[in-house]
């Protein structure tokens, strides 16, 4: 729990709360602090929980810190009677709930601050069953679904790129290159086009190659189509074979079969059927729901961290451990009146695992019986087409499986013939791959070779040379006529190109200098800046170093320097206590009697002598009021029986008053008369 405490108030004095807590202050903090301390931290990970919560019912904050720690996922220890209590203690402010939510809550800061932001956005809104029957409600209810699942797939492309490290120096460095590249590419067209103006009917012929090149396009999308029509031609077909097999089928079995028969395949195919749906069906629907439930679990929850995965990890082998320990415990404590039971349960798992095999084997051989009964229907028709309707007899049927199998096995003989060829061709597929990667990785190494004597983009200018020579004797060749006048125009440029490289001889020197310089004042520059920065960071460790250290002794004094002042408060205290102890023994053994009068062991003793004695007269006054208790009940029910006969009287009074208003009772012999 100190610990824990510890943890806590470290990471409040740090950034971005800066509380400036010790373990004392921390402690005596009220329970309104407490919430409002965890409605801050709670803030920082979600900035709408960043308010005041003196400005809102305690009900209200209990519910929506709730609310949040439900969505990133903090499970309070205990049962459900304990999830009660952390409820009530999370409403008045309990350190026993609070300190714990905490110190779970500044554990993984940026953990919680992602997930809460990914709520934000992927908890489902539930609307209800009725008002999705409006056309418009889910319509917007699809959209919205929609908008959730781009959001995942572009969250989880974000995340992709921040792990894949792309930085934008390297992503500059390729645009940089690939603009170079296109400049390259600009100038060999522009050279190309300056070589092809010098032919006649140079745009008529470009021309044409732009339409063929369009027809050839509008070829490849009609094979395109034919190709999808093809397809679709098969498939037609295909069903149309099918369901002639079928209908051919139901015919024979009409035409060829007796009653007894008939019923009795119709009973293995009930039977098959019921098993099928009442055992096999049911259990592959119940996994596949089971299946379909976790995974639909899976989508619904927020995307899982690392660390959730390996907390899930652990309590998977946490439970594994359970597992095997209660294995392990039935084993030990296995008794033999138990060995029969298992081995029925053993036996009858065989028999029903033994019944799904059968079960699966016989499906997989109805479905290959009526593949061949395709295949052979197929081939009769065929058959039929070709020959005629002429039916095999029973040897040229046995000569046709023998052929057959012949057939077969040259089949085979062929086909590993094939896998054979194919095998080889993956092999030299691999091979062929290696070599080229063997050549790029030679490619770069000329090139960095090329960088570093000084003339790069030799080989790459001697392959263009070379590839451009080829095309122009092909031109060449195909052209015929023109070849003396390309051939002068090639000589002219070549003694173009050695008077400029003549000219440019001494100032490629010069260049040549200037970049081993170059290059010996960069490697100077590059060692010069390891050192520093090796300096700087040693600096950098060292200081940091230091900071922690006397950021530690600084929060060390603090926490003595607070002890100490703890210790002295309690030193004064004990030190006024230990005198009061001192003068009251003093006054006590004091033969002055007005001294000792004042002691407070005296007071006390007069006070006691006093309540003793008031406690004498109270027990004497209730001895007098029980004694008197029943006479003063007697008199007290007579004066309300009193009480009781003067309201009578005065309500008859009241009521002679109105009857005289009426008339007049006279009283005669004991009776009443009204006379009006």
């Amino acid at each position: 729990m100190g610990d824990q405490i510890q943890f806590i108030v470290e990471k409040l004095n740090q950034e971005p709360f800066r509380k400036n807590y010790n373990l004392i202050s921390f402690d005596s903090l009220e329970s309104l602090q407490l919430l409002q301390l965890l409605s801050d931290v709670l803030g920082e990970i979600d900035p709408k929980h960043a308010v005041d919560i003196r400005e809102e019912l305690p009900e209200q904050t209990a519910k929506r810190m709730l609310n949040l720690l439900g969505i990133l996922k903090y499970k309070p220890p205990g049962t459900v009677s304990d999830l009660s209590a952390f409820r009530q203690g999370l409403v008045t402010g309990s350190k026993a709930v609070i300190h714990p939510v905490l110190h779970w809550l500044l554990q993984r800061t940026n953990e919680l601050r992602t997930r809460a932001y990914l709520a934000r956005f992927l908890v489902k809104l539930e609307v209800p069953a009725e008002f999705l029957q409006d056309d418009t409600v889910a319509d917007f209810n699809k959209q919205y679904e929609e908008l959730m699942e781009a959001f995942k797939s572009l969250h989880k492309e974000h995340e992709q790129l921040k792990i894949s490290g792309l930085s934008t120096a390297e992503i500059r460095r390729d645009i940089s290159a690939m603009e170079e590249e296109k400049d390259q590419l600009a100038k060999r067209v522009e050279r190309l086009k300056k070589r092809v103006e010098t032919v006649q009917n140079h745009q008529r012929m470009l021309e044409i190659a732009r339409q063929l090149r369009l027809e050839k396009e509008r070829e490849e999308s009609l094979a395109q189509q034919k190709q999808e029509q093809k397809s679709q031609l098969f498939h037609a077909e295909q069903r149309l074979q099918r369901a002639q097999v079928q209908l051919k089928e139901m015919q024979h079995v009409v035409a060829d079969s007796k009653p007894e028969s008939l019923m009795k395949k119709l009973e293995e195919e009930i039977n098959f059927n019921s098993y099928l749906v009442a055992e096999k069906i049911p259990g592959e629907m119940e996994s596949k729901k089971t299946s379909v439930y976790y995974l639909e679990k899976v989508v619904a929850e927020p995307a899982m961290t690392q660390a959730d995965l390996t907390a899930l990890e652990s309590e998977l082998d946490e439970v594994n451990a359970e597992v095997n320990q209660l294995i392990e415990k039935r084993m030990i404590t296995y008794e033999p009146t138990d060995s029969k039971f298992s081995m029925y349960r053993q036996q009858a798992s065989i028999i029903s695992r033994k019944k799904e095999a059968k079960a699966e084997e016989l499906q997989a051989a109805k479905e290959e019986m009526s593949s061949l009964e395709r295949q052979r229907e197929q081939k009769s028709s065929q058959a039929h087409g070709l020959e005629g309707s002429e039916v095999l007899t029973e040897d040229e049927f046995k000569q046709y499986v023998s052929k057959l199998r012949s057939k077969n096995t040259f089949y085979k003989k062929k086909r590993q013939e094939i896998a054979e060829i194919t095998a080889e061709y993956g092999i030299l597929q691999r091979t062929e791959e290696l070599l080229r990667q063997r050549h790029e990785a030679i490619q770069q190494q000329l090139q960095a070779i090329e960088e570093k004597k000084g003339i790069s983009g030799y080989s790459y200018t001697q392959e263009e040379l070379e590839r451009v020579s080829a095309v122009k004797s092909e031109m060449d060749e195909v052209k015929g006529q023109t070849l003396d006048n390309m051939s002068e125009m090639v000589k002219k440029l070549n003694a173009m190109v050695t008077e400029k490289k003549a000219s440019l001889a001494p100032v490629i020197k010069e260049l040549r200098q200037l970049r081993q310089n170059c290059q010996e004042l960069t490697q100077e520059r590059d060692e010069k800046k390891i050192q520093y920065d090796s300096c700087v960071a040693g600096l950098e460790t060292n200081r940091s170093a230091l900071e922690q250290e006397v950021k530690g002794l600084l929060e060390e004094c603090a926490q003595e320097e607070s002890n100490y002042r703890y210790i002295n408060c309690m030193k004064r205290n004990l030190e006024i206590q230990l005198q009061r102890a001192k003068e009251e023994m003093k006054a006590y053994m004091s033969p002055d009697p007005q001294e000792r009068r004042g002691a407070v062991r005296e007071q006390y003793t007069r006070i006691i002598l006093e309540q003793e004695n008031l406690g004498k007269k109270l027990r004497e006054k209730q001895k007098v009021v029980r004694e008197s208790h029943g006479s003063n009940m007697k008199q007290m029910k007579m004066w309300q029986d009193f009480e009781q006969l003067m309201e009578c009287k005065r309500d008859c009074f009241l009521k002679q008053q109105n009857q005289a208003a009426i008339g007049q009772i006279i009283q005669e012999g004991g009776k009443d008369r009204l006379v009006l």
